[in-house]
């Protein structure tokens, strides 16, 4: 009797945690995941006796735009979302559609967990892109507007965001004109708004490709919360 009671509490206790510490320890380490790719400073630390570096990813800084909705609103409105973006103008004749259909077969792909990613998609041309404009353009190819903004309104300050934030121009291996953004790489940024990659919004390989990496974003741990999960 005892060994079955043993055997019992083996099964349904103790082979359950077993399992959860091996995956949790070893499971990073087996899936490639999207690197991250610029970084603002490195840190130097000891510890336990050997010289440790740190580095601090660079986060694209907070901002307020218009959405197509005339409201004021910036990433962090979102929390700890992944968030899929480009820069677009409304005029464009052949790019920005193919690349606005494209994230809209994204959209739909997450349409049953949108808990997940949100998407966001800057104007370029904002002397002509009202936000009535940006509305119309959204309602042309059915998006969803409740996981998608389309965000207009100081030109300065989104080139600044661009450039700067996203680091469109080395994305593009510094093949954009700085007058005028025109370029179509969508951009993957993770739950702290960190740049994870880029893609081709016109390769459908690298639009399948984008798929799958937000779903390893969607699972990547949060170690501070790993860590802490069995002190509570």
């Amino acid at each position: 009797m005892k060994t079955k009671i043993f055997i019992a509490i083996l099964i349904t206790v103790i082979l359950p945690v077993a399992s959860y510490l091996i995956v949790s320890k070893y499971s990073s380490d087996a899936i490639n995941m999207p690197r991250r790719y610029f970084y603002d400073t490195v840190t130097s630390r000891m510890e336990k006796g050997r010289l440790v570096n740190d580095t601090v990813w660079h986060k694209v800084k907070p901002f307020k735009l218009k959405n197509q909705f005339g409201k004021e609103v910036g990433l962090e409105d979102w929390g700890d979302k992944i968030i899929i973006a480009d820069f677009i103008f409304t005029s464009c004749p052949n790019v920005c559609p193919t690349l606005t259909k494209n994230i809209k077969k994204i959209q739909t792909a997450f349409n049953k967990t949108d808990s997940i990613v949100r998407f966001v998609s800057f104007t370029i041309d904002p002397d002509r892109d009202s936000v009535t404009r940006m509305k119309a353009y959204g309602d042309k190819y059915g998006i969803n507007h409740d996981t998608w903004w389309f965000l207009t309104g100081d030109r300065k300050e989104i080139y600044n965001i661009a450039f700067n934030e996203f680091k469109a121009s080395i994305a593009a291996e510094g093949n954009i004109d700085t007058g005028f953004i025109h370029t179509q790489n969508i951009f993957l940024l993770d739950r702290d708004k960190v740049v994870r990659g880029w893609y081709n919004g016109m390769d459908s390989s690298n639009i399948e490709k984008l798929i799958k990496d937000i779903v390893l974003l969607s699972m990547e741990r949060d170690k501070k919360r790993k860590r802490n999960l069995f002190r509570k």
